[in-house]
């Protein structure tokens, strides 16, 4: 069983600053606290926080403003920006820097439960997935969960590639509506078989990301449970952000 870790600090950072701004604490409109009171409250490092920020900022919860500061813009979605990260376990088409490592139906581990709001144990279609990019290796390993009834007639669960992606290959012919995503970060250890995969020591702390898929009415479609390499957040030049 994995070894669970504490996060590291800046996504302790990202995550609490979402959290204020989901209840309020943080209104839309109104500006952040400064760098130097984040450093105070966190006990983090200038660079930390600043890369938290710049998380949120890539994500879409606040915008920088030249010479005022940053401002909150609420959580990304519905009619509000896009967020601006993307992870190819969902978009990108499977016939390249892809390696299928396993498809079919499965039950529903508990992540895959909270991410698409079912019983874990529930009937699912699992398709996982190592992405990898040419110079720099492996950037994501990533398991998709859809609900039996969503995956049936698609072929998310056979072991053909799909050219169009994850997502419009499930939105085209199931005629749904991909929305928003929510996401939760944490970190852990990575087990040996994942350490092998994403090449990196096991004794390092992989980043854990959980994507709920959602339609316009906040009902979870899609979940994805991805693990990324330490690194990962500093591929934006070999491996671009939309």
């Amino acid at each position: 069983m994995p070894i669970e870790v504490a996060p590291p600090k800046y996504v302790m950072i990202v995550n609490a600053v979402q959290q204020r701004i989901d209840d309020g604490t943080y209104p839309s409109g109104t500006m952040l606290p400064s760098e130097t009171e984040l450093i105070r409250e966190f006990g983090a490092s200038r660079p930390v926080v600043v890369r938290a920020l710049d998380l949120l900022r890539q994500d879409g919860w606040i915008e920088s403003r030249q010479g005022k500061g940053r401002f909150v813009l609420g959580r990304p979605g519905g009619g509000q920006r896009q967020r601006e990260r993307r992870y190819g376990v969902l978009e990108d088409d499977e016939r390249a820097e892809s390696t299928l490592l396993g498809a079919g139906p499965a039950t529903a581990t508990p992540r895959a439960a909270a991410a698409l709001g079912l019983q874990p144990g529930a009937a699912v279609v699992a398709r996982r997935r190592l992405i990898t990019v040419e110079g720099v290796g492996p950037v994501e390993l990533g398991t998709a969960f859809l609900p039996a009834d969503l995956a049936k007639g698609t072929g998310v669960g056979g072991k053909d590639a799909l050219p169009d992606g994850l997502l419009r290959h499930v939105a085209s012919r199931k005629r749904v509506r991909f929305d928003h995503v929510t996401e939760r970060i944490s970190a852990r250890l990575p087990t040996p078989e994942e350490a092998g995969l994403l090449q990196v020591n096991a004794a390092e702390p992989v980043l854990t990301v959980l994507l709920s898929v959602c339609d316009r009415t906040g009902k979870p479609l899609l979940g994805v449970d991805l693990l990324l390499p330490p690194s990962r957040h500093d591929l934006e030049d070999v491996y671009p952000l939309d």
